[in-house]
């Protein structure tokens, strides 16, 4: 990438990359599919990089039938051998259980909330917290807030959804915003 724009270091010079953090990351997301897809991929990603699960996105996108939550959640065996067989997504067995454990656990919290997106943003009184981080050194890579997530929805059933990966989760969707102060998408 040839051009001049200040970024966070993270994304580097990929292009699939380079699009997600200047166009997604950090972006409040208020559609469930959405919401519910991210903490699919997040949760994908543990031990993987976030550049790995970006490439897989469009399979994961058609392997769960545009994260359809009542599809998945009614999920069987033979859906989940189909899952397994596809190279297109991240292969491991409890990943892709805790696809359907948490598919369950999404219509409950919306049938509780009436969204997931009100039961997210709650979290945040419905409003991002916008950070100032100077140096990469100064994003956490967990806070007390993504422990309560991360403890509230493990109570909820929700698998790969640890404190860590929920901050990310939070990064992602625009719960929290930690882009870089010298980047030009800092608010």
């Amino acid at each position: 990438m040839s051009d001049s724009t200040a970024r966070c270091p993270w994304c580097g010079t990929d292009p699939l990359y380079v699009e997600y953090h200047d166009h997604e990351w950090g972006v409040p997301v208020h559609d469930d599919r959405t919401l519910f897809e991210f903490i699919i991929l997040e949760g994908a990603q543990a031990g993987l990089s976030w550049l790995t699960v970006l490439r897989k996105r469009e399979n994961y996108r058609r392997a769960l039938h545009g994260y359809d939550l009542q599809r998945i959640a009614a999920y069987d065996e033979t859906d989940m051998a189909r899952l397994m067989a596809d190279a297109g997504i991240v292969r491991n067995r409890l990943k892709v259980e805790s696809t359907v454990r948490n598919a369950r656990g999404a219509l409950r919290i919306i049938e509780q909330f009436g969204s997931l997106d009100a039961y997210f943003w709650g979290f945040v009184d419905n409003a991002p917290i916008i950070n100032s981080p100077q140096r990469m050194q100064d994003v956490p890579a967990r806070t007390a807030l993504s422990d309560a997530l991360s403890k509230d929805l493990k109570r909820r059933g929700f698998n790969f959804v640890g404190s860590t990966i929920m901050y990310a989760f939070m990064q992602a969707v625009g719960m929290v915003d930690d882009h870089l102060t010298g980047c030009f998408r800092h608010r």
